[in-house]
């Protein structure tokens, strides 16, 4: 959705109202995945582990995300029978494939599991002697290009892989850097969420430098939906390959991503992985239930009325906003990042210190140390520290349950 239609459609969302007159339907978001089963063990409760609230987003230290019903009934489903590893990637890839309409696609334990595997494929193509070597190939490494501007702390996954990476900070250098050692280049999409300001170089100009010179790209783009549509967008532009995260907003096991794009590199980034016995992808294995449950995630996702979940994440910000501003000093406001990554509707809760003497950040400890445990967000903007809410992974029943409890320690300070 395009931010003027969210904005277009927020006063149609209900201002006030309890959870159950049909603000947050149980059914919509998580229903079924906590329903509790005969004679299993609260192995929260025996291990003695915290269960935590996630009000802020789909952060790998918090578990991602939780899966969706359909996912947990893939895996129960495909536990009790043995398959050959092979067929199953290749014949769940082909469906993948023909989803996202591309090439070819596979299943990957996470996106960073796919930088090490993507990259793997750029330097061993087929040979079976690379596949072997690496990461020691004989002789100079192979060389990435990526903008300085993109650098993070997941392109060390193409170290991983035994390359060198080469920073450029424009175009002409990107030109200048390309020689026989380069394999591919490697374009980190959410640069602009984490780092803001523009790229130094392009979507349209990156691959086309790159396809000048006949290199492989590579665009991460682990974060980066909602909207559905990114899905498509990065390899219709023209990338070679791209990887999204299955754990995070698609919902499917945290441990799985996918690994999409040209047919030759995903055949070449298969052979890099289990259940290939040699090769440097195969302490990332991927069980066969998780690639079941990456398959029936992505169909879900799919297939989802992306609108609708989008006008249910407003009414719940509505919902908080109304409840904690009715305290005396507190002001919220949405706020919907304008980058590729994360962008879903939170809520910024934040007061003068004459009104509210514990900061936001004193807050969010008091959450985050409470019982249960409710972890949100701290972040600046526009020099004024603010408490950030997240609702995208709340069960419907945690709406309420996060505004009081923030709401009350709000009026207690």
């Amino acid at each position: 959705m395009k931010r003027r239609d969210i904005v277009k459609g927020l006063p149609l969302l209900p201002l006030v109202g309890g959870i159950s007159g049909g603000l947050f339907p149980s059914g919509s978001l998580f229903a079924a995945i906590d329903t509790p089963q005969k004679n299993v063990p609260d192995y929260f409760e025996e291990l003695g582990i915290t269960r935590v609230i996630n009000a802020a987003a789909t952060m790998t230290y918090l578990s991602g995300s939780l899966m969706l019903p359909e996912v947990m009934e893939a895996i129960n489903a495909t536990a009790h029978d043995f398959a050959n590893m092979h067929e199953l990637q290749d014949k769940v890839g082909v469906k993948i494939a023909e989803m996202l309409h591309c090439e070819a696609a596979m299943v990957t334990s996470g996106a960073a599991c796919a930088l090490v595997l993507g990259t793997a494929a750029a330097i061993t193509g087929t040979d079976e002697e690379k596949r072997k070597q690496i990461p020691n190939l004989p002789g100079p490494r192979p060389e990435v290009i990526m903008q300085k501007k993109h650098r993070y702390v997941f392109d060390q996954a193409v170290t991983t892989a035994g390359a060198k990476i080469v920073e450029v900070e424009n175009a002409e250098e990107m030109e200048k850097a390309i020689n026989e050692r380069t394999v591919m280049a490697l374009f980190f999409n959410a640069a602009t969420s984490w780092y803001g300001g523009e790229d130094a170089i392009g979507h349209e100009e990156f691959i086309a430098i790159s396809r000048r010179h006949q290199i492989p790209t590579f665009i991460d783009a682990a974060a980066d939906v909602p909207p559905v549509e990114n899905l498509f967008k990065y390899q219709e532009m023209g990338f070679d390959m791209v990887t999204f995260s299955g754990g995070k907003m698609i919902r499917g096991p945290q441990s799985a991503g996918l690994l999409f794009g040209r047919k030759d590199l995903i055949e070449a980034a298969k052979l890099n992985h289990s259940p290939y016995e040699a090769p440097i992808g195969r302490p990332m294995k991927v069980n066969k239930e998780e690639i079941f449950g990456m398959y029936a995630a992505l169909k879900a996702y799919l297939e989802k009325d992306h609108k609708k979940e989008w006008k249910e994440w407003l009414g719940r910000t509505a919902y908080l906003k109304d409840s904690l501003t009715a305290v005396s000093g507190v002001r919220a406001k949405v706020f919907i990042p304008e980058g590729r990554a994360n962008v879903f509707p939170t809520l910024d809760v934040f007061w003068e210190k004459k009104d509210i003497s514990l900061s936001p950040r004193e807050i969010y400890e008091k959450l985050k140390g409470g019982n249960p445990s409710i972890v949100t967000s701290i972040t600046t903007r526009n020099s004024r520290e603010v408490l950030n809410v997240g609702v995208v992974l709340l069960k419907p029943e945690q709406v309420e349950l996060v505004a009081e409890k923030i709401r009350e320690l709000l009026d207690n300070s």
